[in-house]
């Protein structure tokens, strides 16, 4: 089993700065791919932004694309989510996902194992 802790949610203005950590306990194995998503109210979870183990590899959702960074630190099993010039759009709920299989970084969520419990992120206008 693996753990993920999200942290560095809260309340913003628009144009500001968040960032995002998620740090991982247990079986946690060097080719997990992580990820992160994000829920608003009455929507469905959607993808934002996902890395290889490498960190050569990453994806992102279109509507973060040049705003938000997602790296990693191996040896602290942590994934960080810099999240720059946001939106109220951006309001939602973020989670931090991994999975432990070499089947590269995917957007569904439901190809992801292992999930956080969430942090809030809200941008005021």
């Amino acid at each position: 089993q693996v753990q993920l802790v999200e942290s560095g949610g809260g309340l913003v203005q628009a144009g500001g700065s968040l960032r995002l950590s998620c740090a991982a306990s247990g079986r946690t194995f060097g080719s997990i791919i992580r990820g992160w998503f994000r829920q608003a109210p009455g929507k469905e979870r959607e993808f934002v932004a996902g890395i290889g183990w490498s960190s050569s590899s990453t994806d992102y959702a279109d509507s973060v694309k040049g705003r938000f960074t997602i790296s990693r630190d191996n040896v602290k099993n942590t994934v960080l989510l810099q999240m720059n010039n946001l939106k109220p759009e951006d309001t939602a709920d973020y989670y931090c996902a991994a999975k432990n299989t070499n089947s590269g970084i995917t957007r569904s969520p439901s190809s992801y194992e292992f999930w956080g419990q969430g942090t809030q992120v809200t941008v005021s206008s």
